[in-house]
């Protein structure tokens, strides 16, 4: 079965490859996401390079892509070679890019895969001073998921001092990242 495993991945990735069909791309993206779940197919994602499948899905211009990807991402980030990599492959500011979405999911699974990605090395990036803004923002957003889980990153990731820099900052800036429409 686990050679099975390997070649099935390997049909989606070349499908996403191959197709013209937007649907399919959609729907294959969907699939690999859910595959990215379970760490008995971490091995195989790495393999078949679907981490940088997913990074390089985070610009696209279609939402149910980026979507996808960065759920994918979220999925993936907890083992610690893939976490590394997405690290190495300069992640961090496409990642913090999809904090900036309309869509719900896809910020949702952004702050989670940076608390995820968040180690001394990268803290730097992690909550570097717009992305803890960015926080202060969503801890007031009438979704309640999205108002625990911009609580929740703003105390256990960033520092007192940071989240005060940032607060200070907020109170002389008309501009920012839009909250996600629901």
């Amino acid at each position: 079965m686990e050679l099975g495993r390997l070649e099935y991945l390997q049909a989606l990735v070349t499908e996403f490859q191959m197709t013209d069909s937007l649907e399919a791309k959609e729907q294959v993206l969907a699939n690999l996401a859910n595959f990215a779940y379970d760490p008995k197919n971490y091995e195989y994602l790495r393999q078949l390079q679907v981490l940088d499948l997913f990074l390089d899905m985070l610009t696209e211009d279609n939402e149910s892509l980026v979507e996808f990807a960065i759920g994918g991402l979220c999925n993936l980030c907890l083992d610690k070679t893939n976490k590394d990599y997405i690290l190495e492959a300069k992640g961090v500011e496409p990642i913090i890019n999809c904090l900036s979405s309309s869509n719900e999911e896809t910020v949702m699974s952004a702050v989670t895969t940076l608390m995820y990605l968040s180690t001394p090395q990268s803290r730097q990036q992690t909550t570097a001073l717009p992305v803890v803004e960015c926080m202060l923002r969503f801890s007031l957003s009438a979704s309640r998921r999205l108002s625990n889980l911009a609580t929740v990153f703003l105390e256990d990731y960033c520092t007192p001092l940071q989240v005060e820099e940032a607060r200070n900052l907020s109170k002389h800036t008309a501009v920012g990242i839009p909250l996600p429409k629901d």
